[in-house]
């Protein structure tokens, strides 16, 4: 057995405190005692409380305390509270800055970066290279300096930080009452009916799996959640669609689209990794497998921002062009699609 370096779970609420990985000679052993071998000063009733609450996870799976660990598996414990040690650095990191004034800063953040640090991550993230290009950056409840918004790590796009306290108050207030304005492209499996739609459930942790968010339609748990989508274009077994946000829930978009039976193209997370739609030829397979490559992602793009100045009172609206790699992706499933319809028309 060994411990790996931990990483945090990106845009969530969850903090990865342990990561063991199952040596060759693992024996198959209850996971609540694999645990007590190698974490100091657990116990087994705080081990299988843990578990009772959903914090523990073999191969990304969450498992009950009585689940054996074999050679080879990712054991994983999550809690909802960071590690003491996280410590904010500042890194010189290059930060792709659309507009920036003495009040707030605009930035269009890559996919693969991490928007603030968390446990087993506390370099290269957005927050790390903030801190080094501006100084004293407002701090909020959640000590995440200059946030008013998230995205998840594999999602590129635009993202407004404030750099006063004033700013930070007045941009915060903007998106609680839901005055921004929020677009985003999304590549989703399957053809959706109808040309533009209304997505509405409660959004909460998964009572399945906990790296998940899930959709309770009855109301009965988690928070009100509404999602508005546009049809963009078509493509034979994928559909581009751009979502307006009228909430901002964790994962709001990749957990309505899951829901209503069209999850984001190679969004591994929620089963998106897998072919959903198409045939079952050999070379439609591998032409997915080809897409994925492209885009090793989740196909979301925070496209258009908008919010009014907290100073001048002008409504700001920013736009950023579609990532190289979604954009490849699109043509690839343009060729796809256009080849399908000549071979229809025959």
């Amino acid at each position: 057995m060994k411990e790996e370096p931990s990483q945090n779970i990106e845009n969530d609420d969850l903090y990865e405190h342990h990561r063991f990985v199952a040596s060759d000679g693992q024996i198959p052993l209850r996971v609540d005692k694999f645990l007590m071998n190698f974490i100091e000063n657990a116990t087994r009733n705080k081990i299988q409380q843990a578990a009772k609450a959903g914090n523990i996870l073999v191969n990304d799976v969450v498992v009950k305390s009585n689940q054996k660990v074999k050679p080879g598996d990712i054991v994983r414990v999550v809690l909802a509270y960071p590690p003491p040690e996280n410590l904010l650095v500042a890194e010189n990191i290059p930060l792709d800055i659309v507009y920036e004034d003495d009040t707030l800063i605009v930035v269009n953040k890559p996919a693969g970066m991490v928007v603030h640090p968390g446990h087993g991550n506390y370099s290269g993230t957005l927050v790390n290279g903030l801190i080094h290009h501006i100084e004293n950056l407002p701090t909020n409840a959640n000590e995440r300096p200059g946030l008013v918004h998230r995205i998840d790590k594999d999602t590129s796009g635009l993202l407004v930080v404030a750099k006063t306290e004033f700013a930070l108050a007045h941009l915060s207030k903007q998106f609680f009452d839901r005055t921004t304005e929020r677009l985003y492209y999304a590549l989703v499996w399957g053809n959706i009916e109808g040309d533009e739609g209304r997505i509405e459930g409660n959004i909460g942790r998964s009572l399945k799996n906990r790296l998940q968010m899930a959709v309770f339609p009855e109301g009965d748990f988690g928070k009100h959640a509404v999602t508005h989508f546009k049809v963009l274009e078509r493509l034979t077994y994928v559909t581009l669609v751009q979502c307006k946000l009228e909430t901002g829930r964790t994962h709001q978009i990749r957990a309505h689209f899951k829901h209503i039976g069209h999850t984001l193209f190679n969004d591994e997370r929620y089963g998106g990794n897998d072919i959903l739609k198409g045939t079952t030829f050999t070379k439609y397979k591998q032409f997915v497998h080809n897409c994925f490559k492209v885009l090793p992602r989740q196909a979301l793009h925070a496209k258009t921002l908008g919010f009014t100045h907290p100073v001048t009172g002008k409504f700001m609206q920013f736009d950023s062009e579609i990532p190289k790699d979604i954009s490849d992706c699109l043509e690839k499933w343009r060729t796809y699609s256009e080849h399908s319809k000549e071979i229809e028309e025959q």
